[in-house]
C-alpha cells in the first residue's frame, strides 16, 4: 500500500498537471476547480484537502517553478570555479529549463499577473513568489561574477530584474511571431550590450 504522505504528493502533482493543461486552454478566470480535478482525475474534495483555492494553487505552480530553478543551481555552482562559463548562457539557460512549456508558462503567468494587479492579497503572495526566484538568479549572477572576476556597477539584482523583464517580453514576441522573433534572439542580442556597459573586471 502507497505510504500516505507519498500518495498526497502524487496527487497535489497530478493536480499541478490538470491545472497547467486547463488554465492553458481555458485562462485562469474561465478554469473551474471542478475543470482541474476532471483533467487530473480526482474530486473536489481532493483539491481542497491538498489546496484553498485556485490562487493557492498558482501559487504553488510558481513555487515548483523556483524549486526547479534551486536544484538546477546547485547542480551548477560546484563547477563554477573550474568551468564559469558565460554568465547570460547561465541564466537564460536555467530560466528556460524552470518554466519547461513556455507558451503554457506563458499563458498561465500573464493571467495571473493581470488577476494580481486586481487583487492586493494575490499580488502580495505573487510578489513573495517572485522575490524567492530572483533571489535564487540573483545568487547564481553573484556566483559566476566572481568566479569570472567581474564587478556590476549596479546591484546584481536589478540586473536579474531587467533579464527577466525582457526574457518576458521577448517570450510574447516570440510566441505571437516566432519566425520574426526566435526564441531567445532577443535576449542574445541585447543582454550581452547591457552587461558590458554595468560589468567590468575586478582587476
Amino acid at each position: 500500500m502507497e505510504p500516505p504522505k507519498r500518495s498526497r504528493t502524487a496527487t497535489r502533482a497530478r493536480l499541478l498537471a490538470g491545472a497547467l493543461e486547463v488554465f492553458a486552454e481555458r485562462g485562469f478566470a474561465g478554469a473551474s476547480v471542478e475543470d482541474i480535478c476532471d483533467q487530473a482525475g480526482f474530486t473536489r474534495g481532493a483539491f481542497y484537502s491538498n489546496f484553498g483555492s485556485k490562487d493557492e494553487l498558482v501559487l504553488a505552480l510558481f513555487q515548483a517553478t523556483t524549486d526547479r530553478l534551486l536544484e538546477q543551481i546547485e547542480a551548477l555552482l560546484p563547477d563554477l570555479a573550474t568551468q564559469p562559463g558565460t554568465l547570460l548562457d547561465a541564466v537564460l539557460g536555467l530560466l528556460d529549463e524552470a518554466i519547461g512549456d513556455q507558451r503554457q508558462w506563458h499563458l498561465i503567468s500573464t493571467e495571473f499577473t493581470l488577476h494580481a494587479l486586481r487583487n492586493p492579497e494575490a499580488a502580495r503572495a505573487l510578489n513573495e513568489q517572485r522575490a524567492m526566484f530572483r533571489a535564487s538568479l540573483t545568487r547564481l549572477v553573484e556566483e559566476i561574477s566572481a568566479a569570472s572576476d567581474v564587478t556590476f556597477s549596479v546591484p546584481p539584482e536589478l540586473f536579474v530584474r531587467l533579464i527577466i523583464a525582457l526574457h518576458e517580453g521577448a517570450r510574447s514576441q516570440s510566441l505571437l511571431e516566432p519566425t520574426k522573433v526566435p526564441a531567445g534572439s532577443l535576449e542574445h542580442a541585447f543582454l550581452p550590450i547591457v552587461l558590458d556597459a554595468v560589468s567590468q573586471p575586478s582587476h
